[in-house]
């Protein structure tokens, strides 16, 4: 039986970062977001949950990645084509290191930006969305 986002079920889970590797943690959530753990899956449909990330900046890189890895973005003039590594983006904002992973991993079409707005991501354990009573989720137990 196919799902629809009237049949979802979609719950608030958060999901502590601290001491998991970011590309590990963002194809968990990505999975998690799209809805492939559920049983009604469906390819062309919202009918996954909400996921709440916290402590964003106590996540690590394996490897040499932290210094050897960069991102790009384009300011739209001529020259203006900037490089980020991923320890100046964790230091300044470690909440668009773990969003900019996960954004990756969707279907790069409407669904998937959809999709994203499912992804809170915040630095340190508090987050502001206690009123919709999220999960407390296990990265370490889920596959």
């Amino acid at each position: 039986m196919s799902g629809n986002k009237q049949t979802a079920n979609k719950k608030w889970l958060v999901v502590d970062a601290q001491g998991q590797t970011v590309g590990r943690l963002a194809s968990k959530v990505a999975k998690i977001i799209r809805g492939k753990h559920k049983t009604n899956f469906t390819p062309h449909a919202d009918c996954g949950d909400n996921v709440i990330v916290i402590n964003a900046e106590k996540v690590s890189f394996s490897g040499a990645k932290l210094v050897d890895k960069e991102y790009v973005r384009y300011t739209g003039y001529p020259g203006g084509q900037r490089f980020t590594t991923a320890k100046e983006m964790l230091e300044k904002h470690p909440e668009r290191l773990i969003e900019k992973a996960v954004k990756g991993m969707l279907p790069k079409n409407k669904l998937g930006r959809r999709l994203y707005t499912n992804l809170k991501v915040y630095t340190g354990t508090d987050h502001k969305h206690e009123a919709q009573k999220p999960e407390v989720f296990n990265l370490d137990t889920f596959n």
